[in-house]
C-alpha cells in the first residue's frame, strides 16, 4: 500500500498536471497575473518550480532541494505584494485544480488544508 500522498496519486505526473491546471487559471486572473513573471519562459519556470516543490513536499524525490535549495517559501515570496485578494485568488485556483484531480476524499482534504494554510503564511501586505 502506498505510504505517501506522492505515491498514492501516481507520482510526478499528478503534480505536473495539477500545476498546469493551476497556472492556466493564474494566466487568466488579473489579480494574480500581475504577481507572476510576464515572460512566458519565466512563467513556465515558476510552474515547474512549484511542481518540484510539491513532489518533494508530498513525499517524492528531493529534486527541488537539490536544484533550488531549501524551500523557504515565505522568504522566496517576500519580494511580491501578497494581500488578501492575491491569497484568496491563489487559494481559489489551487482548490479548483485540486478538486479537478479526482483525488480520494481524504487526500483532497489534506491538500486543500495545506494549500490554504500555506497561502495564509504568504500574506505580507494589506
Amino acid at each position: 500500500m502506498p505510504s505517501s500522498l506522492y505515491e498514492r496519486v501516481g507520482g510526478q505526473p499528478f503534480f505536473e498536471d495539477l500545476t498546469r491546471r493551476f497556472y492556466r487559471a493564474v494566466a487568466e486572473d488579473p489579480v494574480l497575473r500581475a504577481v507572476y513573471p510576464s515572460d512566458p519562459t519565466a512563467f513556465e519556470a515558476a510552474r515547474a518550480h512549484l511542481a518540484l516543490f510539491l513532489v518533494q513536499f508530498w513525499g517524492g524525490p528531493d529534486d527541488y532541494n537539490r536544484t533550488r535549495g531549501q524551500p523557504r517559501l515565505r522568504m522566496r515570496h517576500a519580494p511580491f505584494a501578497i494581500g488578501p485578494a492575491e491569497r484568496d485568488a491563489w487559494v481559489r485556483h489551487m482548490s479548483d485544480a485540486v478538486r479537478a484531480s479526482g483525488l480520494a476524499p481524504l487526500d483532497e482534504m489534506q491538500m486543500l488544508h495545506y494549500f490554504t494554510a500555506a497561502a495564509d503564511q504568504m500574506v505580507n501586505t494589506d
